[in-house]
């Protein structure tokens, strides 16, 4: 007599945060995948689900614990009532000891370490009967990917995000990433470049390059070390340009865009190898959190005003046409009014085509938490309110400009697509009158705008 061959756990996934967080997900995805698993997109049907949590600000985090607590309150509920529960990702990585404690109902958290791994701990999870709240979280997380890590892509088929280094070396006070996240490691470019053609062969048209400091990408990797505030120098070793300038000779009809640079690392260099690389969106995502100059002090962004008027000033003069995003932080300890005003008057004048406003969050383990000065919700939800609107005026102006104009988009739905300027998920679209083939490049006419979105 032959028993019935078992069926493969389905594994189940709620991933939160950042594109970063993203990647790992797909990773874990598709170490279970390689083990033979399967993946559902029913959480009441998974065997095991994972909840892959964010920490960078408290809001995330009491999404990421809600997210938890929902998905042991359902699984009683669901198909699967001996489903197992793993929470992963910043807040497994960050609080693993304290959630043990506080959440026993999760059967395993896992860390940054083990994303590549979650296959092998899913299959012990899952012949283990007991001993709930296991911990597989190691204290300083080294793991990046590498060309050939299995993926499970969560993103559209003609878009992507690459990391290509994982880790901080910056000490902004309001952060803690680098406790989370450990030291800035950078992949060796050879296997960016692997991935990279692997992903433009499977008909990707859109690789967004991240990591929580893009322009230090591969000064880590110098024989003599980099300093924190050093420009990129490609004649020391591996640095972002020579790596664009190897994208570039990628043969295909994608485009690459740089997501999360620090101003610290900027050069003359990687700014003539963006205006000479067709390839290389003309976007550039550089996250300033503030211009007056005692509040970049506090925040410990390692940068002056001067330092960052003149940046802006070199790239718009040196890449025609690009578009930059930023992100301020309002409500800093600190932050007197004429430092805010200081921050609307930067605004005003400098007319970013993309910018986000984020209130300040008191992050636990932070210097900036244990700063004097902490500034009323009252205040930074009125600092806020006044900065979008500042910017929501000045982004209507921008999309009345492109009126008239004939730009080249990249369809993510039959009449939806995206403009060079514009990232995934976080800046504006494109509204067609007429539908085009999803996933591919065409070329329209604006003939109009509606708030921050372009009509064409």
């Amino acid at each position: 007599m032959t028993s019935e061959p078992t069926s493969p756990p389905k594994i189940g996934m709620i991933s939160l945060g950042c594109a970063k967080n993203l990647v790992d997900a797909e990773i874990m995805l598709g170490s279970v995948l390689e083990r033979g698993m399967e993946i559902t997109a029913d959480a009441g049907e998974a065997d095991v689900l994972v909840v892959n949590t964010c920490a960078f600000i408290d809001s995330a985090k009491e999404e990421s614990i809600e997210a938890i607590l929902d998905a042991h309150q359902q699984r009683g509920l669901g198909k699967k009532p001996g489903q197992k529960l793993i929470v992963s990702g910043c807040m497994s990585q960050r609080f693993s000891r304290e959630l043990r404690e506080s959440l026993p109902e999760v059967d395993a958290f896992i860390g940054l370490d083990q994303v590549r791994e979650l296959g092998s701990i899913v299959q012990r999870v899952l012949s283990t009967e007991s001993d709930r709240g296991f911990s597989f979280v190691t204290e300083r997380p080294t793991y990046i990917p590498n060309y050939d890590t299995p993926r499970f892509r969560l993103t559209p088929s003609h878009s992507a995000y690459l990391k290509i280094a994982e880790g901080c070396n910056h000490p902004c006070s309001f952060c803690v990433i680098p406790q989370m996240r450990g030291r800035h490691r950078s992949r060796r470019p050879e296997s960016v470049l692997a991935e990279i053609r692997a992903l433009v062969a499977e008909g990707v048209k859109e690789i967004n390059l991240i990591s929580q400091d893009t322009t230090y990408y591969g000064m880590d990797l110098w024989a003599e070390k980099a300093g924190p505030r050093q420009p990129v120098d490609s004649s020391r070793g591996p640095t972002l340009s020579a790596l664009l300038r190897e994208i570039e000779k990628i043969e295909g009809d994608f485009w690459v865009r740089l997501l999360y640079t620090h101003p610290a690392h900027w050069s003359s260099e990687l700014i003539e190898t963006i205006a000479e690389c067709d390839k290389v969106a003309c976007y550039i995502d550089m996250p300033l959190q503030h211009i007056e100059e005692g509040m970049l002090g506090r925040m410990r962004r390692e940068t002056s005003r001067a330092h960052i008027e003149d940046l802006i000033g070199a790239l718009r003069a040196g890449i025609p046409g690009v578009a930059l995003r930023t992100t301020f932080i309002v409500g800093f300890p600190g932050e007197t009014d004429e430092a805010f005003a200081s921050l609307l008057e930067f605004i005003e004048q400098t007319r970013f085509e993309r910018l986000g406003v984020f209130k300040y969050s008191q992050e636990e383990g932070s210097r900036a938490a244990r700063m004097p000065g902490q500034i009323p919700v009252r205040i930074k939800n009125e600092r806020y309110r006044r900065a979008m609107t500042v910017q929501q005026r000045i982004a209507r102006e921008i999309a009345t400009e492109k009126v008239g104009h004939e730009l080249r988009l990249l369809v993510d739905q039959p009449l939806i697509a995206r403009t060079e300027a514009d990232a995934p998920e976080v800046d504006a679209r494109v509204i067609l009158s007429e539908p085009a083939t999803v996933g591919e490049f065409t070329t329209r006419r604006i003939t109009g705008s509606r708030g921050y979105d372009l009509l064409a």
